[in-house]
């Protein structure tokens, strides 16, 4: 919004032709993200509070969470707000990938709302039944793909609309027939939603670890979408995708916002609003970036804990179907799944499990940006 009503002053007030910076406004959009957590933050959470909106803790998960019975959730509103407003003031909105990166947020939001509402506001214990969960975020996925395939996005770009790069190699992509694009995209979105979802289980992880990843992909989107960084690394260009830059820093400034008062001990938790938001818009970066594989080393914290997941869960339900409960209980792969849990078994004290997360999160962007030159 600022660009249209700005940049245009540039040629007669030299300071207005910042605004034609994406390097200016995404720092713009990183600080007015900030700002809007702090403003919003604690009205949200009082009023979270006020209406008894509290977090449910497992019996079963580690004895040290049952203080947190009650903690306000559903706080990922305010990761919204922080990653919504400030793209809309600082972004260019005629800018194709930045629409559909916003309705992505806002439309897996709208899921992971539901689902607490539902789960907690409501009292069905079991919230958004998981298979709606599911078609919901498919259904987006499928849309999502559908448009990229009759409507690029950059139809100018020197790469295929059903194409994605592969880290490591120079102008090596994997191109995808239509018919298996769709389901890649929906693979893609799903998984990165729910991997985040996953890892939203201690004081600050998940949304620490969102903000390295949005500034790791601010920074691939930036470099992505100019033609004299591209040339120079070997890289194909996406015109306009450093626009992409400042919707990432609007994420990474809203993510740190909310970490101010979800940091040990929480205030509050972001619930299924913030990760499943956080997730949808991690997928859909990474795709209209073709950059779905440097996902996973970006996001590997997440892709962790997923598979922890999928690992404990598949093996548990083999041993029991093959030699019984009892020894399905008593040989699992992990303590407890997600991972987070398991280490929080083993006798690591939270703060530690997240602060050693946050390293693993800082060392998979550096090898992903490493990326860009080992080649």
């Amino acid at each position: 919004m600022f660009y249209h009503w700005l940049a245009p002053l540039g040629k007669e007030f030299l300071l207005f032709n910042l605004f034609n910076y994406i390097g200016f406004r995404a720092a713009g959009a990183v600080v007015t993200a900030l700002l809007v957590s702090f403003l919003v933050g604690p009205s949200v959470i009082a009023r979270l509070r006020a209406k008894k909106i509290g977090q449910v803790i497992r019996a079963e998960g580690p004895a040290s969470h049952q203080g947190k019975r009650g903690t306000p959730t559903m706080g990922g509103v305010i990761i919204l707000l922080a990653t919504i407003v400030p793209t809309l003031l600082w972004a260019r909105l005629d800018n194709r990938m930045v629409v559909v990166a916003v309705l992505a947020t806002l439309w897996m939001g709208a899921i992971g709302f539901l689902d607490d509402y539902l789960k907690i506001v409501q009292g069905r214990s079991r919230g958004l039944v998981a298979k709606w969960k599911l078609a919901g975020q498919c259904t987006f996925g499928l849309a999502l793909g559908l448009y990229l395939l009759f409507f690029p996005v950059v139809p100018e770009a020197t790469i295929p609309a059903t194409a994605t790069t592969v880290p490591f190699f120079k102008y090596y992509v994997v191109w995808f027939a239509p018919v298996l694009f769709i389901p890649f995209v929906i693979f893609i979105i799903t998984g990165a939603s729910n991997a985040v979802n996953l890892t939203d289980g201690l004081d600050g992880l998940a949304t620490g670890l969102t903000a390295i990843a949005a500034a790791a992909f601010a920074g691939f989107a930036y470099i992505f979408g100019r033609v004299d960084f591209t040339s120079y690394l070997n890289l194909f260009h996406l015109p306009g995708a450093g626009e992409l830059a400042v919707f990432c820093a609007a994420l990474m400034g809203g993510a740190l916002g909310f970490l101010w008062f979800n940091a040990h001990p929480a205030e509050v938790f972001m619930g299924d609003t913030g990760s499943l938001a956080i997730g949808g818009a991690f997928g859909t970066v990474a795709i209209l970036l073709k950059a779905e594989f440097l996902l996973a080393l970006i996001g590997g914290v997440f892709v962790a804990e997923a598979i922890s997941v999928l690992l404990q869960t598949g093996v548990y339900r083999y041993r029991k179907r093959s030699r019984g409960r009892e020894y399905a209980d008593a040989h699992k792969v992990f303590r407890m799944a997600p991972l987070h849990h398991h280490f929080e078994k083993l006798g690591w004290a939270e703060t530690t499990v997240v602060t050693r997360f946050y390293i693993l999160g800082v060392f998979g962007a550096l090898v992903a940006l490493a990326t860009l030159k080992l080649r």
